[in-house]
């Protein structure tokens, strides 16, 4: 048995340790907010927080997530909170397919550096691809999310 901390909660599952950390999080614990989109860890769809930082779920093994806090998109926090107002606020989403993964790389990035500039923004979103090109949609609700946490401060 495996025990997995995901979303402030500890999770037993019973599987290869090798299994990619995404298929445990959607196909065994059953949160689907994470998505499968190129298995080789190039779209960023399935990315989630461990320990705070960012990574591809679909590359990573159950066994490097053992002991760590993991957080998906149905995760809450501070940054995600303020992030998902700020999508909504600006209307970032077309399709929707990549969101969680592009509101999972900004906490991150949030996390990191409560200021970013835009060129911290587009490198640290660069691994995250979106079919409908909300780019700058993006960018701009990541900027509106560090003038919310300053009102609320």
């Amino acid at each position: 048995m495996i025990t997995l901390l995901i979303n402030e909660k500890k999770y037993k599952i019973d599987v290869d340790p090798e299994m990619p950390l995404l298929w445990a999080i959607r196909d065994i614990i059953g949160l689907t907010g994470t998505k499968f989109g190129c298995g080789i860890g190039s779209c960023g769809s399935c990315k989630v927080l461990i320990d705070n930082s960012d990574v591809f779920s679909c590359m990573t093994p159950v066994s490097e997530a053992v002991g760590k806090n993991i957080v998906t998109i149905e995760g809450i926090s501070e940054n995600l909170q303020l992030l998902q107002k700020s999508w909504s606020d600006l209307n970032v989403p077309q399709c929707g397919y990549c969101q969680p993964g592009q509101l999972i790389t900004a906490a991150s990035l949030l996390n990191a550096n409560d200021n970013p500039t835009d060129t911290d923004i587009e490198e640290a979103m660069s691994g995250n691809l979106c079919r409908c090109g909300t780019y700058q949609r993006i960018k701009k609700a990541i900027h509106h999310t560090v003038e919310l946490k300053k009102q609320s401060k």
